[in-house]
């Protein structure tokens, strides 16, 4: 009977491996899917455990501001840092990526603005510290900063942003 189950839990594994998608994968995707749209990429590393990245994702999702991120961004997701058995979470090539992107010890979310070809126009450091899910003010005016000149095709309401990021969060 154990051998039955530490069989199961290795194909159960395996297969997660085989169907995750590679951070190359995703970003292709995203890539292609900016250019169709004629938008910039929104890349969020973020982890299930990441209270911070769930609040930005919401923040971002908030009726309020939802058609502005979506008409101007792809927004793509990339795992990073699950530990023991939510390792297999992880997305493949992801820690190399966010290295690449100036992420490597940063803490989650760490965000990053890039066009159609990959090129990073804004991330989520301010003078080398990550802000992460922005809730202060000075944190979301960062925010803001990085939206308005990567915004295509609507421009930033910088009153929506606030009230979802900043005002929601003390209510």
């Amino acid at each position: 009977m154990k051998i039955k189950t530490i069989l199961f839990s290795l194909f159960i594994t395996i297969a997660s491996f085989a169907n995750a998608q590679s951070a190359a994968e995703i970003m292709n995707k995203a890539y292609h899917q900016a250019k169709v749209e004629n938008k910039n990429i929104f890349l969020i590393f973020h982890a299930s455990w990441c209270g911070w990245c769930k609040k930005m994702e919401k923040n971002m999702e908030d009726p309020l501001v939802k058609s502005y991120f979506d008409q101007n961004y792809v927004k793509a997701f990339i795992t990073v840092e699950e530990r023991g058995e939510k390792a297999t979470l992880n997305t493949p090539g992801g820690t190399e990526f966010v290295e690449q992107l100036g992420g490597k010890n940063q803490g989650l979310p760490y965000w990053v603005i890039l066009d159609e070809n990959g090129n990073v126009l804004k991330d989520s450091k301010i003078n080398g510290e990550n802000v992460g899910g922005p809730s202060s003010e000075q944190e979301v005016d960062y925010l803001i900063s990085t939206l308005a000149p990567t915004s295509k095709n609507q421009k930033v309401d910088i009153d929506k942003i606030k009230e979802v990021f900043i005002l929601k969060k003390k209510a």
